[in-house]
Order: structure tokens, then sequence, then C-alpha cells
């Protein structure tokens, strides 16, 4: 059975360098309680080290997970840019 990152692998994208689709502000981030997005992303674009928030937004899957997920404020989600972002297999 593939883990999660060995999957993703398996996506196709076409990441635009030029736009972020994601945003995370990591001022509000340093002051958050519990970084609940990095248990939430199934895609797992957040990750901790020495206590500090890493977010990686091109391996984001667009399921919006993360705008939902941050009560503190700090992610700011759009829609990649048309012709952008994961190309999902059957449409």
């Amino acid at each position: 059975m593939m883990d999660i990152k060995e999957r993703l692998g398996t996506l196709k994208y076409d990441v635009d360098k030029e736009y972020a689709h994601i945003t995370v502000d990591e001022k509000i981030c340093e002051k958050c309680p519990h970084h609940f997005c990095v248990m939430a992303c199934p895609a797992q674009c957040y990750t901790l080290q020495n206590g500090k928030l890493i977010f990686n937004y091109e391996d984001c899957v667009e399921c919006g997970t993360c705008s939902i997920a941050c009560d503190q404020g700090s992610v700011t989600w759009h829609y990649p840019k048309a012709g952008k972002g994961v190309i999902y297999k059957f449409g």
C-alpha cells in the first residue's frame, strides 16, 4: 500500500510559480496554539519543524481543507488560475 507522498507523486500538476493559490501568514502561525492545519491537510502540505510551520503549496490537491481548519485567520485560499493546479485524470 502506498503512503500519501507516493500517491501524490502519481498526480500531475501544472504549478504557477508566479501565483501561489494559498498563502500563509507566518506571523499568525507563530502564535497559533494548535497548528490544526498540520493534522487536517490530507496532502501533508503543512509540517512543523522545530516549532515553525513550513508550508509547501505545490503538493496541494485543492480540497480547501486548510481554509476551514485554520481558525486563526492565517490561511488565504483562492482557486488556482485557469489551467493551473492539479490535473485530475477524470476531469
